[in-house]
């Protein structure tokens, strides 16, 4: 092979690499929300708090996400730190809830692997709902409890994975390069 098609090679390998992975979808659909009580019994955490910081992420395996973080408020269920993140969809069929920056949320969460890794998970087919339209489920929860572990997670969001890859896969193709390069 002579140096041009070896390093024509080189470039078409690591562009294969950088170009971004399909995103891998799924439909959302959901019969009826559960009640309050069934709610709060199926959850793993339930809180109310203020939307901080909300960015998006991207798996590996091509799953797109919000990571939201909250700054808790009251928690009946699962929550003892002043701050929590959880995931979720970004919307348009992938059972994500829109989360917007500055409201206040009661919160429904559970573990789930339903956006790539295992973390904590609210989506539309649970109870969240903005505070101001909870008062339901406020009257059957009561009054929750402040959070009583002061934490800052600001800036620990998830980095995302699909950047790191990218650059260990550039890595790669630059060293091929180099001994391809150094062997003629």
């Amino acid at each position: 092979m002579n140096r041009v098609v070896r390093y024509l090679l080189s470039i078409f390998i690591c562009i294969l690499i950088i170009v971004p992975l399909p995103s891998i979808t799924s439909a959302c659909s959901c019969a009826k929300l559960p009640t309050v009580e069934d709610g709060f019994q199926h959850s793993k955490a339930v809180f109310s708090g203020k939307v901080i910081d909300i960015k998006d992420k991207k798996t590996i395996q091509g799953y797109m996400s919000k990571s939201v973080l909250f700054e808790v408020s009251n928690t009946w269920k699962g929550v003892e730190q002043s701050q929590i993140m959880i995931t979720t969809g970004q919307g348009g069929g992938d059972c994500g809830f829109d989360f917007k920056e500055g409201k206040e949320y009661l919160v429904y969460a559970n573990d789930s692997t339903m956006y790539g890794a295992e973390s904590l998970v609210s989506i539309i087919c649970d109870r969240t709902n903005e505070l101001n339209s909870s008062k339901e489920d406020l009257g059957i929860l009561g009054q929750g409890k402040p959070p009583i572990e002061k934490v800052d997670l600001s800036g620990k969001q998830n980095v995302n994975p699909i950047y790191i890859w990218v650059l260990v896969f550039i890595v790669i193709g630059i060293f091929l390069t180099w001994i391809i390069r150094k062997k003629q």
